[in-house]
């Protein structure tokens, strides 16, 4: 009876050649969440339970403990400190433009039939833009962090918006005093009376009638209200569509009208401008892409495209993430006895070996 051999040549022997070889144990059902897009948050040593969806969302753990040790609040926003410096700038720029005396474009008397819709008063006030446009989406900020206790994506939501909305009425306030041009019920703050002068030589209109409505009357290019609508509203699409995944490719149509809500909204403040004869169709047309484009640029500043399989979460979150576990490598080999990288992959090549 001829004796197997190994590769080596060295004969078995036949007690060893009846052993059965032991079977790999299959592994550990684990319970990740549905990766369909990168939303992880589990760092540095953490325990593996932690791997749960809870935990991939940036949640607390069933234990109760956080899932990531992510730094408060005040200590995110103190090491913004320079943006919030920045929003104080850009809103003392905004009060100085209010200050300042438009560009009085000349008003004949032949551009008056275009000029002398009614005076009526606004359909949307003007302290319900804040409201609609900057505090609303705050609120469905908090309300997501309070689900997801992720302090960089409610800091930083809150940062973008903030920057969107002062941004584009620097830029709005800015193009109105440069461009002066008369709002359609310019006859009516220039002549309230309805009795109109004009210059014998030049036709130019003489006003007679309040100056602080008069100066307001050359404001009509672009929309405040519409370029601060769409930069609010604009920045809240942008989140929601990062939120709810809407480009996911799964073909859900009602996330798709979720994030077109808040346009809509907007859209609705924009034709209240032309309906009160407040602003040409132009104002609010130029105001709204200016409004959007900006959204646009400042959350993009802060948060991944939502098309992008990293969009749930802002560009931070992940940074933070990333530092956590490069900490966790380098904290690695010393709990290991010192040990390099390429000493325990010998030993665990070693391991293998003897149970073969």
């Amino acid at each position: 009876m001829s004796m197997p051999y190994k590769n080596d040549m060295t004969p078995v022997s036949p007690t060893n050649l009846s052993k059965k070889k032991k079977k790999k144990s299959p592994p550990a059902a684990t319970t990740e969440a549905p990766f369909d897009r990168v939303r992880y948050c589990q760092v540095g040593s953490a325990p593996a339970t932690m791997a749960s969806n809870e935990a991939m969302w940036g949640s607390t753990s069933s234990g109760g403990a956080p899932a990531c040790a992510f730094p408060t609040v005040p200590r995110v926003a103190r090491s913004h400190a320079w943006d919030w410096v920045a929003l104080l700038l850009l809103v003392a720029v905004d009060a100085l433009l209010n200050v300042v005396e438009p560009f009085h474009r000349f008003v004949g008397a032949g551009m008056m039939a275009d000029l002398g819709y009614p005076m009526k008063a606004n359909t949307v006030p003007v302290w319900a833009v804040p409201v609609i446009a900057v505090i609303a989406p705050v609120v469905i900020f908090i309300v997501f962090y309070i689900r997801r206790r992720n302090v960089y994506d409610l800091h930083h939501a809150i940062l973008g918006i903030l920057f969107a909305v002062l941004i584009t009425g620097v830029l709005t306030d800015a193009i109105k005093d440069a461009v002066g041009r008369p709002r359609p019920n310019f006859f009516w703050r220039c002549f309230p009376d309805g009795k109109a002068v004009y210059d014998s030589i030049t036709t130019g209109v003489i006003c007679h009638g309040d100056p602080k409505v008069i100066k307001e009357g050359h404001k009509s290019f672009p929309s405040g209200h519409t370029s601060w609508s769409f930069a609010g509203l604009g920045f809240l699409s942008w989140y929601l569509a990062g939120k709810i995944t809407v480009f996911d490719r799964r073909g859900h149509v009602a996330k798709l009208c979720v994030v077109l809500l808040p346009l809509l909204v907007a859209a609705m403040v924009a034709i209240s401008r032309v309906d009160d004869y407040w602003h040409h169709w132009q104002d609010v047309c130029t105001g709204g892409v200016l409004g959007l484009v900006v959204a646009s640029v400042c959350y993009l500043q802060f948060f991944p495209a939502p098309s992008d399989e990293k969009g749930f979460w802002p560009h931070a979150h992940f940074r933070f993430i990333t530092e956590q576990e490069e900490e966790s490598r380098g904290q690695r080999p010393a709990e290991a006895g010192g040990r390099t990288s390429h000493e325990l992959d010998a030993m665990e090549a070693g391991r293998r070996d003897q149970l073969l």
